[in-house]
């Protein structure tokens, strides 16, 4: 949780991001979650098994895809507008439910 403190995460440099197609996955089971792009783990969080606060993923939530840039997120300098406009090209996105082990 980034309002305490708590929050994980990682980065990975890709140099043709926006050059070419990925394949961005994320696997979410009551253990772990684990996300990878074009079949490498990037990053995986295990679930402490401490409650809630360390592991609120046990309820359902929304695949939300965009661009999201704007407020906070352009820094101390802001956006250049001469950037603008941006494009997002999704090819297919695919959902699995967890049946369980």
């Amino acid at each position: 949780n980034h309002k305490i403190g708590t929050q994980r995460g990682a980065s990975l440099r890709m140099p043709d991001a926006s050059e070419a197609f990925h394949t961005y996955a994320m696997e979410w089971t009551p253990q772990y979650i684990r996300w990878s792009v074009d079949g490498t783990t990037v990053f995986q969080f295990d679930n402490p098994c401490t409650g809630w606060q360390a592991w609120p993923f046990d309820k359902p939530f929304y695949l939300i895809l965009n661009i999201a840039c704007g407020g906070d997120w352009g820094g101390r300098e802001g956006i250049d507008n001469d950037s603008l406009p941006w494009r997002m090209e999704v090819d297919w996105v695919r959902v699995y439910r967890y049946l369980g082990d």
